[in-house]
């Protein structure tokens, strides 16, 4: 009697988890272990779990529109229209510092400043060690980027300008 029941409560302990998503598995406290918080974008969590797989943990509340918060991107909007993939273009290079704090300080700043200029343009700032930098625009050809390049010279602004390959976001 004691083996049947220990069999049907490990059978059903078995189920349970199989029920349950991998990232709500990972999510969970475990003693004194530490707690996981995943913030991931929902085509991540259906490529984790399954397409079937939609329900959103109490970590996730936000995450599940099809949008994300990076803090080092200027644009909203950027992956609130939909969908993008990563390809091969141009960007174009308005700020390079240090890294120090002032680094950081000052290309967010060039980032705002660039977004009063051009409020169509996506504004990216990111650190590449051990370097701040500002890059605006998804341009797909050299020739579109030298069109906004050559805006920026005839202003008189962001005299240290230039245009990079960079993996930029295209929408589908």
């Amino acid at each position: 009697m004691k083996y049947s029941f220990a069999l049907i409560f490990c059978l059903l302990t078995v189920q349970m988890n199989a029920q349950q998503a991998f990232t709500e598995r990972i999510q969970q406290v475990v003693g004194s272990m530490g707690k996981i918080i995943l913030h991931q974008d929902k085509t991540i969590t259906d490529l984790v779990n399954g397409p079937k797989r939609t329900a959103a943990s109490p970590n996730q509340k936000g995450l599940q529109d099809g949008t994300a918060q990076y803090p080092d991107s200027l644009t909203a909007d950027s992956l609130a229209q939909g969908p993008t993939i990563r390809i091969n273009g141009y960007r174009i290079q308005v700020y390079f510092g240090d890294n120090s704090r002032k680094g950081k300080t000052e290309a967010r700043a060039t980032g705002l400043r660039f977004r009063n200029y051009f409020p169509n343009q996506p504004v990216y700032v990111s650190f590449a060690s051990p370097h701040w930098l500002c890059r605006a625009g998804d341009f797909r050809t050299i020739e579109e980027a030298s069109e906004i390049l050559r805006q920026i010279r005839e202003m008189g602004i962001f005299r240290e300008a230039v245009i990079v390959k960079s993996k930029i976001k295209v929408r589908l």
